[in-house]
């Protein structure tokens, strides 16, 4: 890759998001702040030591935020940051395009429809 396309912000956000997990926990944090329990619930196929190793990742790279209550047993909440949310809107975007090309790249019949409408 040349230094124009590591420099590229396309890239920066591609590089924030990879990892097969990050997108999920992404997906439901921009819903609403999780517990772990409340996140591992919700992405049922994740397994907890990756779902833990993927939080560390997301917080060391500034997309979320671990908060610590200091109670017993500790209660740990994760939600994201302002760079987070950002990306998170960024990414829609890329969803919408996903939603309505699909894997085949062929425009789908009901997004289409709600191009039009």
């Amino acid at each position: 890759m040349t230094d124009a396309m590591e420099n590229c912000g396309f890239a920066t956000a591609l590089r924030a998001i990879e990892g097969k997990w990050k997108v999920d926990i992404l997906c439901e944090l921009g819903k609403a702040a999780r517990r772990f329990g409340r996140l591992r619930q919700a992405i049922p196929a994740i397994s907890e030591k990756m779902l833990a190793q993927q939080l560390r990742e997301l917080e060391a790279d500034g997309l979320v935020a671990r908060t610590t209550y200091p109670e017993m047993p500790p209660k740990v909440v994760y939600s994201l940051t302002e760079r987070g949310a950002a990306l998170n809107m960024a990414a829609e975007a890329l969803c919408q395009w996903g939603e309505k090309f699909g894997a085949n790249g062929e425009t789908r019949p009901e997004a289409r429809v709600a191009a039009v409408g």
